[in-house]
């Protein structure tokens, strides 16, 4: 599976990679929709072996969504490595998502995006 996993030891390094998108994906086991997102993320990430896909399930992961409560899923969270640029819900179609990672290339960085820091405690795992 291309999509990676909270506890996967290769995330540090992964994310340390220059230009490394984190599409963080907060999903709950119990949620159908989530199941059925799934082998989408993952063939997405297999298109886009340069970012790192991680599938987040915020009941065994709690900490990862500091105070936010999740509603919604599958609800992403893009971060460039520089700051946020996408956290919320997301229809779960993968054409959406992809849409956005291209915007995210494209654009200069988009001020004003926050939600939980991901990304460092994915580092520092």
């Amino acid at each position: 599976m291309s999509v990676l996993t909270p506890d996967d030891p290769s995330l540090p390094a992964r994310l340390a990679v220059p230009g490394a998108v984190l599409v963080a994906c907060l999903c709950a086991d119990w949620c159908g929709t989530c199941r059925e997102y799934a082998p989408k993320l993952d063939e997405l990430s297999a298109r886009l072996p340069h970012h790192v896909f991680v599938w987040i399930d915020i009941e065994t992961h709690p900490d990862f969504t500091e105070d936010d409560d999740i509603e919604n899923f599958p609800t992403l969270l893009l971060h460039d490595g520089r700051a946020i640029r996408f956290y919320g819900p997301m229809l779960p179609h993968i054409g959406h998502l992809e849409r956005l990672l291209q915007s995210v290339e494209e654009t200069p960085l988009d001020a004003g995006v926050t939600g939980p820091d991901v990304r460092g405690l994915l580092q520092r795992a």
